[in-house]
């Protein structure tokens, strides 16, 4: 089962730049999106072997958002989670085997103006999670905003205490996946570097790969076994993030 995630930065946009042909070529089961800055039928994405999709829409027009697209139809599907459900920032899908979990992890902002929602927003979500992993195994995948480790980002001292790469978010990262979850690429390339999954749309950072890795998929840990594969795919444009994919079997 191959499953691929992206943030797009808009949707309607990353169509005009090749995201179906892209799409097509990766050849996934699921495809999670964030970042979708639309409402359904805002657009036409000309994928019917898709046949389920799955839409999170902010109510703040233009804003946030996520969607699913997937071959198989769930047994069950729900829209955000909690409290948290004005900036559609989750699409949750259960399977016979497995939950997944499409995520946007909402952005500490500048000079962390957003910090105490995002860490309300941080032990929401793993409670809810939690709850999920004691029924069945968890995928978890999206732009979770936080570069975990040094290794993680190119310039980690200038950017530490940043949006992104503050304590604060980092530790909740750590107690996320210490409550269960194991970030699948770093469980198969521990000592990877350089391999950055968004880049500021400023001073060239792609160009200069001056990226950080802040897309993750994560599952549980009694599935880690499970995972054949982890990919960033650095090569595929049209938004300020790439596609990261997990191919497991389950």
């Amino acid at each position: 089962m191959r499953l691929i995630s992206w943030n797009v930065n808009g949707l309607r946009a990353c169509l005009g730049k090749g995201f179906v042909e892209s799409m097509r070529e990766l050849d996934a089961d699921f495809i999670c999106i964030q970042e979708t800055k639309m409402q359904e039928g805002q657009a036409e994405v000309d994928m019917p072997e898709f046949g389920h999709v799955y839409y999170s829409s902010a109510e703040k027009k233009g804003y946030s958002g996520t969607a699913v697209f997937a071959k198989e139809e769930p047994l069950h599907v729900q829209i955000n989670f909690g409290k948290h459900t004005d900036e559609g920032r989750g699409v949750i899908m259960e399977y016979e085997k497995f939950f997944l979990v499409n995520v946007y992890v909402p952005n500490a902002q500048d000079k962390l103006k957003r910090i105490d929602y995002r860490m309300e927003w941080e032990d929401d979500f793993r409670e809810f999670v939690l709850e999920l992993d004691k029924k069945k195994p968890v995928i978890i995948c999206g732009d979770m905003n936080v570069a975990k480790e040094e290794i993680d980002l190119k310039n980690p001292k200038s950017n530490r205490g940043n949006a992104g790469f503050s304590d604060q978010e980092r530790d909740k990262m750590r107690e996320l996946q210490g409550a269960g979850f194991v970030d699948t690429f770093r469980y198969l390339y521990p000592d990877a570097e350089g391999i950055y999954s968004w880049w500021s749309y400023r001073f060239n950072a792609r160009k200069n790969n001056a990226g950080w890795r802040i897309d993750y998929f994560l599952v549980s840990d009694r599935i880690k076994d499970k995972i054949v594969d982890a990919k960033i795919h650095t090569d595929i444009f049209g938004s300020d993030h790439c596609p990261v994919e997990l191919e497991i079997e389950l």
